[in-house]
C-alpha cells in the first residue's frame, strides 16, 4: 500500500507540473484544499477512488495509469484521442470515395474492351460521381457535420440528373428538360433544411 501510495504521488506531481498547474490549482479544479493535494503528493494520504478518476479526467488520462509506476509511453489525452479518431474518419471517407472512382475506372476498362471504339463507356463516370456524393452522405452523416447533408444531397440530385441527360443524349434522345427537376428538387430541399433548423432538441 505505501508503494502504492508513493506511485500515486509521483504521477500526480509529475501530470500537475507537466500541465504547468500548482498544487493550489489543480486543488481548485477538483474542489479539495492545497494542503491535501501536498499530502498526496508527499504520499502522506491516498485520494478515494472518486478523487482519483476526477483527477484522471482532469489530465486526460486513465486510471491505470496514476497507480502504474512504469509507462512505456506519453499517455493519450481526450484531445489526442479525438484528433487520432477525427483523422480516422476522414481518411476512411476518402478512401471510400476513392474506391469509387476505382470501381468506375475498373467498369470503364472493361466496357471499353467490349465496346471498342464507342463512347458509352466513359458514362461509368457520370455515375460513379452521384455514387461518390452517396458515400459522402453516408459518412457525413455518421461522423460529421449532418448539417452539410443538404450541401451533399444538392450535389447528388444535380449529378444524377446530369447523368441521366448525358445518358439519353448518348441514345438520341435530347430531354434537357429532364435537368429542370433539379429546380424543384432543389426548393425542397432548402425547405427541409429549413425545417430542420427549427427543430432542435
Amino acid at each position: 500500500m505505501q508503494d502504492l501510495k508513493f506511485t500515486i504521488a509521483k504521477n500526480i506531481q509529475k501530470l500537475r507540473q507537466e500541465k504547468g498547474m500548482t498544487q493550489l490549482d489543480l486543488a481548485e479544479k477538483i474542489n479539495y484544499s492545497d494542503k491535501t493535494v501536498s499530502k498526496w503528493e508527499r504520499g502522506e494520504s491516498l485520494p478515494d477512488i472518486v478523487v482519483l478518476k476526477s483527477v484522471a479526467d482532469l489530465f486526460g488520462v486513465t486510471l491505470d495509469y496514476l497507480v502504474e509506476e512504469v509507462h512505456n509511453e506519453r499517455p493519450l489525452t481526450k484531445e489526442m484521442l479525438d484528433k487520432n479518431y477525427r483523422r480516422n474518419c476522414y481518411i476512411i471517407t476518402g478512401t471510400s470515395i476513392f474506391i469509387v472512382a476505382l470501381m468506375a475506372t475498373l467498369i470503364y476498362v472493361i466496357l471499353a474492351m467490349i465496346f471498342p471504339g464507342t463512347r458509352y463507356p466513359w458514362l461509368c463516370y457520370a455515375y460513379a460521381i452521384p455514387v461518390a456524393f452517396i458515400v459522402w452522405l453516408v459518412f457525413n452523416s455518421i461522423w460529421f457535420n449532418p448539417r452539410k447533408n443538404f450541401m451533399i444531397v444538392s450535389l447528388l440530385v444535380w449529378s444524377l440528373l446530369i447523368a441521366l441527360y448525358f445518358t439519353f443524349w448518348m441514345l438520341g434522345f435530347y430531354i434537357w428538360p429532364i435537368v429542370l427537376v433539379g429546380i424543384p428538387a432543389q426548393i425542397i430541399i432548402w425547405m427541409w433544411s429549413k425545417i430542420k433548423n427549427k427543430i432542435k432538441i
